[in-house]
């Protein structure tokens, strides 16, 4: 279960990504990057949600919903750890292990 929630979040996250950067900036025309038009931008109407906004809405949710989904059933996976897995080295390193590095000179002027 766990493992079809989280590759179904991760398929969204990809579709998140390509709706958002499909969308058109708000200011992307020459007018706007130069300052004009800032008040009719601020006290005008919006602009009518298109299909890409109400694409993007639905994702978000579905990543959000995703994203709880997540956190909840990871909820009983906290007390595995994968340092337990990891097997201990018992002999102590020495000196004799580690080789000899040559030194650049040191010129004291």
């Amino acid at each position: 279960m766990f493992t079809i929630i989280l590759g179904l979040h991760v398929f969204i996250c990809f579709l998140l990504i390509v709706a958002i950067l499909l969308q058109s900036g708000k200011g992307s025309d020459l007018g706007s990057a130069l300052g004009g038009g800032v008040a009719s931008d601020i006290f005008g109407p919006g602009a009518p949600a298109n299909v890409m906004n109400k694409v993007t809405t639905i994702l978000v949710v579905l990543f959000m919903f995703t994203s709880i989904t997540l956190t909840i059933l990871s909820g009983g996976r906290a007390n595995q750890s994968i340092i337990k897995n990891v097997p201990s080295v018992e002999e102590p390193l020495n000196s004799e292990a580690i080789p000899d590095l040559p030194v650049a000179p040191t010129s004291d002027n």
